[in-house]
């Protein structure tokens, strides 16, 4: 296995592979060298020679065909898109130019860095591959042929400068137009330089993505490859056969997504989150982030006593409520403490009263974590840590997608599984019901229907960031909880 760090590498004995009777067509010389040298780093087939499926060389055809510049395709979630593009990468480095430069774009690093990790294990899986290319932490590289693989943000001045032979696009759909802007700036330089953008729709029309679309669908372009996979317009969310015609990795001789894992995504997800996702449809608006009457089905008065407990605390100074969330390891949430300004300008929150209700809980339950947000708090937490013990308040930034998405993901599939429980406080109910969905890269967050509405969410982001830890700690003490620590 080839190292990954960074610094000098060892010199590359192997020699270089040849390609002598390789076809001069390009998607067929990329398909070559996918079928004889990349090997399935996960799921079905993992560990075995890539099989490309009939959806797949399609792809590649169209998007390697004569004067193609620009290639979509839009396609739900869990059909291969990143493996396509990671397979891609590589054969580029290859088969293509000399000193090929491949470029994989994304909403931030860590996303670009998935296709990248993808690519680099496929490299390691591969002995014939290993012993050519040197991994680094940033980038692979190919001495004999001086072509590298870089992930990058999609940030406009991290793009300039650069002379792709092809460029990834991941996850269009969250690209700006001044990213992609700076993206067609830098490519087109090479004779036969290629940008490749794999997606799932937008949720909003008022995109790059959907301009890209409507573009390819006008077919005025001989230069532009469009390929779209998507379930017909108003099918029932349900009707398999429309799922089977949105994804193709289903559907074909040799299909990697089951329907019981569709199902599993159906039942969890919101429908038009599961709409765009999984069936590759258009849609667009806002809705409330949990389906009607889900969290009042989830009530039960139940007497927590002197259970284990964690405790989120999420603070303001005086427009916004604050509220302090307590939830049991088994996963039932409660309602602790909650300060709302009745409508005067001059209110602000009653900070003894919150300290006092913060030490009260400590005492009344066996609090395993107090999770705070710390803007505007950090005195008072401070003094919470110094007062419980400091191992028993973390910080937690709400304002952190890449944990609040996961943790704002978890509450929602418990609810609509029924995997929580919670006291029915009507104020709580009232915070989730104000709650809409924000589409990030990392997933669902809560926000409000607008920039300062008057309907508050601060014990809904509590409830969240409570059930989260809680399953957290859960899972530390290895108990079952069912889908809750799961």
């Amino acid at each position: 296995m080839t190292s990954r760090v960074s610094g000098r590498k060892k010199a590359i004995t192997a020699e270089p592979l040849v390609f002598k009777g390789y076809p001069r067509d390009r998607a067929k010389r990329r398909e070559r060298f996918i079928r004889e040298y990349i090997i399935v780093p996960k799921g079905v087939g993992a560990g075995k020679k890539v099989k490309l499926r009939e959806f797949q060389q399609d792809i590649i055809r169209g998007s390697y065909s004569p004067g193609v510049r620009t290639s979509l395709v839009s396609m739900p979630r869990a059909n291969g898109k990143t493996a396509l593009a990671a397979m891609l990468g590589l054969a580029e480095m290859f088969v293509g130019d000399m000193s090929a430069e491949v470029l994989v774009v994304a909403s931030d690093q860590r996303q670009a860095s998935i296709t990248f990790n993808l690519a680099r294990r496929m490299v390691e899986l591969s002995p014939v591959l290993a012993e050519r290319v040197h991994v680094y932490k940033d980038k692979l590289y190919l001495p004999e042929n001086d072509a590298t693989l870089i992930p990058l943000p999609a940030d406009p001045s991290a793009l300039h400068g650069w002379d792709p032979s092809l460029m990834i696009i991941d996850e269009l759909h969250v690209v700006t137009e001044e990213v992609w802007e700076a993206v067609t700036s830098v490519t087109g330089k090479r004779p036969e330089s290629l940008t490749l953008a794999i997606s799932t729709p937008s949720d909003s029309s008022d995109s790059i993505m959907w301009k890209l679309v409507e573009h390819g669908r006008s077919g005025t372009d001989p230069a532009f490859f469009l390929k779209e996979f998507g379930a017909p317009e108003g099918c029932a969310v349900d009707d398999h056969e429309a799922w089977l015609i949105a994804n193709p990795a289903m559907s074909c001789t040799q299909p990697f997504l089951s329907v019981d894992g569709m199902e599993a995504a159906r039942r969890t997800l919101r429908e038009p989150v599961f709409r765009q996702l999984r069936l590759g449809q258009w849609v667009t608006g806002t809705e409330a982030w949990l389906p009607f009457g889900a969290w009042d089905a989830c009530t039960d008065h139940r007497e927590i006593g002197r259970s284990k407990v964690v405790l989120a605390f999420d603070g303001s100074a005086s427009g916004d409520s604050t509220a302090l969330i307590g939830c049991t390891l088994d996963g039932h949430v409660f309602v602790e403490g909650l300060w709302e300004n009745p409508g005067d300008q001059q209110w602000r929150v009653p900070r003894a009263d919150v300290d006092t209700a913060v030490a009260m809980a400590f005492e009344k339950y066996d609090v395993v974590e107090l999770a705070a947000d710390p803007w505007g708090w950090r005195t008072e937490i401070e003094s919470w840590a110094k007062r419980h013990g400091e191992k028993r308040v973390l910080e937690w930034n709400t304002a952190a997608a890449q944990r609040m998405a996961p943790a704002t993901d978890r509450l929602y599939q418990a609810v609509v599984t029924g995997n929580v429980t919670h006291d029915g406080d009507a104020r709580l109910s009232k915070h989730l019901a104000h709650c809409v969905a924000k589409r990030t890269p990392m997933g669902d967050l809560v926000s409000k229907d607008k920039k300062n509405s008057p309907r508050k969410i601060d014990a809904a982001v509590g409830a969240i960031i409570a059930f989260e830890r809680a399953a957290i700690h859960a899972g530390k003490s290895r108990r079952k909880v069912g889908s809750f620590a799961a």
